[in-house]
């Protein structure tokens, strides 16, 4: 037998490319590990950030994706200003060269036709220095003319209103006086008519106007007012709406399906020298998005939690099986309240789902959230052209065009959800819209619903327009006459009806002892009704 015997140098060598080796190897091992800590503390960083951008954007930024056209036209109002004192100096320097009537002749009749008929008509006419012809001729003949209509305003004007009530007796007995009855007031010989307490609701709770800013106003035409005169006055205009308000709750019932959402509502605490946070709770019943014959009506609630106790008692009753509301977890209690009707089916939010794609689009530039929003755009698109279509066309509709759609985007979801990072903020918004698929999918289902609770959220606004200039309500009773007279005058909105007139007649009728049989006839959608048959 033949022995090979290594040379030590060979050796040498072959224990030192095996230490490399395991060397390299595990260089690479603590390498990959590095590599990974690194990703997981950069998508840490990232989170952190986001969370940070979300905090800031909650206290000091919009709380909607899209930008509103109002705010949109706020810079440029400045560059209009100056457009228009550019426009004023170039006339007149066309007037100095062309001469005035030249310049004035351009564009006539201009706004002929495009102002309301039933606006009244001031006319003036401006005749010439003289009309007799400057050749001697004698009186000049009139061919015609150049008519123009301007908008003027005239400023609000107070008024007093004198009442008087004769007494008649008679001359040949001394028991027989007769006198008309005073009329019933909100401020039984107070100051204010029913027109001046409906006005001075409306600019609060419907042009968020804070009392204080309407007693300043109100100062400038001579007339002394403090903020508890007209605190005074509203409280007293709500315990005669009180039945309006009741009554449109019990037609809120009757709805199929309706949509709920809340917001805070700072409420004054005096013992704590702070405010507390309380909630407006919002109840919409709309059915214009699938041609239904039913008014609108909207319902304001205020309680002091956001608990799915207040929920559930403010949709006691309700004989309708949908509720169309956001991801908030406390209206999943809902599904498990037992009723005659069944327990309630959730019907959830597309809005706020792309909402949080928006964010992270926004934020981190993720192709995969671009992706996403324009897979929603889609659905969007097909939304807006059944809107208003009977319930049976929009759900043939959605299931020929929007159906395909659904079915590929949720695995598609998944997919991007095995690709990411579990712990990113990519990957909760993704677990978000899938968590609520059932809910977000059951527009297929039934022509009636809705992809989104706009119909509430846009009544939201409007509460927290108020909120942001009265700041609090000075108490939880002041908080819910609050959310009375936002009902009463959301709904005037929706009917298209004046708010301020609504308010005046009805208490006017409640006043004079309207029935309560009839109380229908004062909603207003049939005030709406009315006012078009005597237009």
């Amino acid at each position: 037998m033949s022995v090979v015997v290594i040379p030590p140098v060979c050796l040498i060598a072959a224990m030192t490319d095996t230490a490399l080796a395991e060397e390299n190897a595990l260089l690479k091992a603590r390498l990959a590990e590095t590599e990974a800590a690194l990703v997981d503390a950069v998508e840490a960083q990232k989170r952190l950030e986001s969370i940070v951008s979300e905090l800031r954007r909650e206290r000091f930024g919009r709380r909607s994706e899209k930008l509103d056209p109002e705010q949109f036209n706020l810079p440029l109002e400045d560059v209009e200003l100056a457009q228009g004192v550019l426009d004023a100096a170039q006339e007149k320097a066309r007037r100095a060269l062309k001469g005035r009537g030249a310049a004035e002749s351009g564009t006539p009749n201009r706004n002929r036709g495009h102002l309301p008929e039933h606006l009244p008509r001031i006319e003036r006419v401006i005749e010439p220095e003289t009309t007799l012809c400057p050749c001697g001729c004698g009186e000049m003949a009139r061919i015609g003319e150049d008519v123009s209509e301007r908008l003027d305003v005239v400023p609000a004007q107070l008024r007093v209103l004198v009442t008087r009530r004769p007494r008649y007796a008679c001359r040949r007995c001394s028991g027989a006086v007769v006198q008309a009855h005073a009329p019933e007031h909100v401020v039984p010989g107070g100051l204010p008519t029913e027109a001046l307490i409906a006005q001075v609701m409306v600019a609060k709770f419907g042009d968020h106007l804070p009392f204080y800013r309407q007693a300043e106003i109100y100062t400038r035409q001579g007339i002394t007012l403090d903020r508890a005169t007209l605190g005074n006055w509203v409280g007293r205009a709500c315990f005669h709406l009180r039945p309006i308000a009741d009554h449109l709750k019990e037609r809120l019932k009757r709805a199929d399906r309706v949509f709920m959402d809340e917001t805070r509502a700072p409420v004054l605490d005096p013992g704590r020298r702070k405010t507390k946070t309380g909630y407006f709770w919002a109840i919409v019943s709309d059915d214009r998005g699938h041609g239904g014959a039913d008014p609108p009506v909207v319902m304001f609630h205020y309680a002091p939690g956001r608990g799915a106790v207040h929920a559930l008692r403010f949709l006691e009753g309700y004989r309708g099986r949908f509720v169309q509301c956001d991801g908030y977890e406390a209206y999943d209690k809902l599904t498990r309240i037992d009723r005659p009707e069944g327990p309630w089916t959730l019907v959830h939010c597309w809005t706020h789902a792309r909402r949080r794609f928006v964010k992270r689009l926004e934020k981190d530039g993720s192709p995969i959230a671009e992706a996403a929003l324009r897979q929603i755009a889609e659905l969007y698109a097909i939304e807006k052209s059944v809107r208003g279509l009977p319930a049976d066309a929009r759900l043939a509709a959605r299931r020929e065009l929007s159906a395909p759609i659904i079915a590929a985007f949720r695995p598609w979801l998944e997919a991007q959800l095995s690709r990411i990072p579990r712990s990113s903020k990519l990957a909760e918004d993704i677990r978000y819209t899938l968590a609520r698929w059932p809910g977000l999918t059951r527009f297929l289902e039934d022509g009636r619903l809705e992809m989104d609770t706009n119909p509430v959220e846009n009544q939201i606004r409007k509460i927290a327009l108020t909120r942001k200039n009265a700041l609090f309500a000075g108490h939880e009773v002041g908080a819910e006459n609050w959310a009375l007279l936002a009902s009463l005058i959301a709904n005037c909105k929706m009917c298209d009806v004046d708010p301020v007139s609504y308010l005046s007649d009805t208490l006017r009728a409640l006043l004079d002892g309207h029935p309560r049989s009839r109380i229908d006839d004062l909603m207003p959608w049939n005030f709406a009704a009315a006012s078009s048959r005597a237009a």
